[in-house]
C-alpha cells in the first residue's frame, strides 16, 4: 500500500522498526518537501516487500559499481520520473537512505546518493565515503555522500 509522505506532519508510518525512526521519518519528509517544492511531485513510498524490483535495482547498481551490499533490511522504496530524471529511493532500517538519479537523456547525470539519518553511525559498507553535513528543519543534521554511476542499468 502506497504512502504519500506528509512533510507538514511528519510520521514514522512504515519506519517503526528503525532504531532511528523519528530521524528517518524526518529524512524521508525532507525528500518529500524537496520534490513537492521543486517539481510539484507527491513523494509516495511503498513497503519494500511490495517494491522488490526497485530494491533489487538499487542493490544491483551498488554491487556492480562499488561492490557495496547494504547490511540493513530495506523498509520502503519508491521510483518515479520528474523533469527527465528517473529517481529510485530505498529507505533502510538502519536510518540510511539510498537514491539513484538517472537522467534519461544520453550523457545526462547518473549517480547514487547516500543520506544518513541524524543519530545514525556510518555503516561499515560505506566507511570509505566522506560525508558532508547539511541542516534540515525536518531531519536535523543530514550527512550525505554520492558517487557517479559509470555502467548502464
Amino acid at each position: 500500500m502506497a504512502y504519500d509522505v506528509d512533510f507538514t506532519n511528519v510520521s514514522t508510518v512504515g519506519l517503526e522498526s528503525s532504531p532511528v525512526a523519528e530521524a528517518l521519518a524526518g529524512l524521508r519528509a525532507n525528500e518529500a518537501r524537496y520534490f513537492k517544492n521543486k517539481f510539484d511531485h507527491t513523494f509516495s513510498t511503498q513497503p519494500a516487500h511490495e517494491a522488490e524490483a526497485i530494491v533489487d535495482h538499487v542493490s544491483r547498481i551498488l554491487k556492480e559499481e562499488r561492490d557495496i551490499v547494504i547490511g540493513s533490511p530495506a523498509l520502503e522504496a519508491t521510483q518515479f520520473e520528474v523533469d527527465g530524471v528517473r529517481w529510485s529511493y530505498v529507505f533502510y532500517e538502519s536510518g540510511l537512505s539510498v537514491n539513484v538519479l538517472w537522467t534519461l537523456a544520453d550523457g545526462g547525470k547518473r549517480a547514487v546518493g547516500f543520506k544518513l539519518s541524524d543519530g545514525m553511525e556510518v555503516p561499515a559498507e560505506l566507511a570509505d565515503f566522506k560525508f558532508a553535513r547539511q541542516k534540515s528543519k525536518l531531519a536535523g543534521t543530514i550527512r550525505g555522500s554520492y558517487f557517479v554511476i559509470k555502467g548502464e542499468y
